[in-house]
């Protein structure tokens, strides 16, 4: 790293280089879990996660550049390098450039470097991901529907799996025992939560329409939108905001549905279909009562 520039300018180096690099986005991640000096042995394990998400990016071709025959994704590819970006400077200040760090995700990841934990990673990694959301609602607006229909998907998910490992009652009630083993980063059963490609195809833009993609989502896949997420969303993006310090992600929730650059008018594709199977996990696994004190809820870690 040279001395004499910022922390920051050095992050903003290394992600202007591979703006165009969809390959070299992915090296730039990878390296990071490595650190400042090329050695990072507790740091790596959490590497898993955000590199097997980053892989279905690529194939999807979301983060190609403009210029390609087939465009990416303007909005993936700015909330990929929000993710990149933070987690550069976080590298620089702990080899020691100048700083202060430029933002409190940023701050997020530092606390990661330095006390790597399950815990610390999703706070670090989420808090990234909602910025870049409530930076770039502009430029999700401007996507089919479709694909802004998996972009609250995909967050109310990332927020789940933080919730597993920081807020176990909340996420599972009286099976939170479960619920760090099932949320770990490291391990990969993250992936049971976080893979879409059983239901996306590898391409972008997406072609078909909300309904399809939902009378296409596998068996499990529904059992944890509708059977485990959606019945505790309103909690869960309550205690994320809490959690992130970002109270904007409240105003992609309203009463139980999601909003992210989708208007509430259409948030019956959030109700759960009738399923006998539904019911049942619904019943074995009820949400919070509303009832318990707000500041309980928000720092349940138990």
């Amino acid at each position: 790293m040279k001395s004499g520039v910022t922390a920051a300018a050095w992050a903003e180096q290394q992600v202007t280089a591979v703006r165009d690099d969809p390959a070299g986005r992915l090296a730039l991640m990878h390296r990071c879990y490595y650190g400042p000096f090329g050695k990072a042995p507790r740091h790596l394990p959490y590497r898993r996660a955000a590199l097997s998400f980053m892989h279905w990016q690529l194939q999807r071709g979301v983060l190609s550049p403009a210029s390609s025959e087939r465009p990416g994704s303007p909005w993936w590819r700015a909330v990929n390098e929000r993710i990149l970006r933070d987690g550069c400077e976080a590298v620089a200040l702990s080899g020691d450039l100048a700083g202060p760090a430029s933002s409190r995700t940023v701050d997020y990841w530092m606390s990661f470097a330095d006390y790597p934990t399950a815990r610390t990673w999703y706070r670090a990694h989420n808090g990234s991901v909602v910025a870049a959301y409530l930076q770039h609602r502009d430029l999700a607006e401007a996507e089919n529907e479709a694909e802004r229909f998996f972009m609250n998907v995909v967050l109310c998910r990332v927020l789940y799996t933080h919730a597993l490992v920081a807020a176990p009652r909340i996420s599972l009630g009286w099976l939170r025992p479960l619920a760090p083993f099932l949320g770990d980063p490291r391990l990969g059963m993250t992936g049971i939560f976080l893979h879409l490609s059983r239901v996306l195809p590898n391409q972008y833009p997406l072609r078909g329409s909300v309904r399809y993609y939902l009378d296409a989502e596998h068996g499990f896949g529904r059992l944890v939108d509708y059977g485990m997420i959606v019945p505790r969303l309103q909690q869960l993006y309550e205690w994320s905001a809490h959690e992130l310090a970002a109270p904007g992600l409240l105003d992609l929730v309203r009463d139980g549905a999601m909003t992210y650059a989708w208007s509430f008018d259409d948030r019956g594709v959030w109700r759960p279909p009738k399923s006998f199977i539904l019911q049942i996990v619904q019943r074995a696994l009820p949400s919070e009562r509303r009832g318990r004190g707000r500041s309980e809820r928000l720092t349940t870690s138990a």
